[in-house]
């Protein structure tokens, strides 16, 4: 058996780099805080960059194809029609169940405890675990998300900046889906995207400011709004942030950050789990190759676009220039086309 990979996080991210692993003849092991749903705040729009990327993995899961993505702000809007292949709206909750099949098959372990510390020296590592034995291994990937327990215990968490934080919230209706595109609309000072996730649900998703309201954003969308009077939920209301997040480092000795753990701007692009997909797969072969001092470099290089882009997106939504954005979009369709498509690949 290959190096013994202890994986801290059990969500999407996690359990891509449980499975590239096992794949590059590795032997992971996946500590997950609790037996969960694996549900969380998150827009749930996979991009077609992600889709190679699953597949890879032996994952199809079901959702609805999601065509492009129309930018609304008043009367003006902008769309795109992604130029290649489609993406999907998947639950999070249906990936989660996929892919952790998918690890059940390859007879990937899990286990379900809290991580309380962790240790390592030049020949390996161990994880702390409560109400379970401590986890020795050859490395351990932090793939537990924002505000990540791995990146805290290492000191890595940077201090947060002073700029305006921003929050996430969303929730599921119970109504089939009007269009294939991601809806996204600009509303006073949040953003509201909605995404098809199955032939009977629509994910709602809003970003914006402390203290944004799911209920209260949607009512500022009148077409919006009309759509889902009278509609029940279907699911509970889940809130994320705040944004950003940063980190030090993407490594540290035999540690290895990977996914939202080693740093986060925004889920204004929603490219979350593309860019986390692609990292993780970088870890494992940072450390296949016996080389973890090499994964900050691989990191810089799979998330640089991701990072430049959606910090530019965060300022001009946080500047006067806001209700400018669907107006130059719409002007600049050429310019606009391009910004999605490095998104979107």
């Amino acid at each position: 058996m290959g190096p013994r990979v202890a994986i801290v996080g059990g969500g999407p991210v996690g359990l891509a780099a449980a499975l590239f692993a096992s794949r590059a003849g590795l032997t992971p092991i996946i500590i997950e805080a609790k037996d969960s749903d694996g549900d969380k705040a998150c827009g749930e729009g996979l991009m077609p960059g992600v889709m190679p990327l699953l597949y890879e993995l032996g994952i199809d899961p079901p959702g609805h194809d999601l065509l492009g993505v129309s930018y609304r702000q008043g009367a003006r809007q902008v769309d795109h029609l992604f130029p290649d292949a489609p993406g999907r709206g998947v639950r999070r909750t249906v990936l989660v169940e996929a892919m952790r099949a998918e690890a059940d098959r390859q007879g990937i372990k899990r286990i379900h405890a809290r991580v309380t510390g962790l240790t390592q020296d030049s020949s390996g590592v161990r994880v702390h675990c409560a109400s379970a034995e401590d986890v020795e291994a050859d490395y351990i990937l932090g793939c537990d998300g924002l505000h990540s327990t791995v990146a805290r215990q290492l000191g890595l968490v940077a201090q947060p900046s002073r700029r305006a934080r921003r929050y996430g919230l969303r929730q599921h209706f119970q109504r089939a889906p009007w269009d294939s595109m991601i809806e996204v609309y600009y509303a006073g000072d949040a953003e509201l995207y909605i995404t098809p996730v199955d032939d009977e649900t629509v994910g709602v998703a809003v970003l914006g400011p402390k203290g944004i309201n799911l209920a209260k954003t949607i009512a500022r969308v009148p077409e919006v709004s009309e759509k889902f009077n009278g509609v029940p939920a279907a699911s509970s209301l889940r809130g994320a942030g705040p944004f950003p997040y940063r980190a030090h480092s993407a490594q540290l000795g035999r540690v290895l950050l990977v996914g939202d753990a080693a740093g986060y701007v925004d889920a204004i692009t929603g490219e979350g789990l593309r860019v986390g997909f692609a990292q993780a797969r970088e870890a494992v072969a940072a450390l296949q190759s016996g080389q973890p001092a090499s994964y900050p470099r691989r990191w810089r290089k799979v998330t640089r676009e991701f990072r430049i882009l959606t910090r530019g997106l965060v300022v001009l939504a946080s500047s006067p220039l806001r209700e400018s954005i669907v107006p130059l979009a719409s002007a600049a369709p050429r310019v606009f086309g391009v910004v999605v498509n490095r998104l979107a690949r």
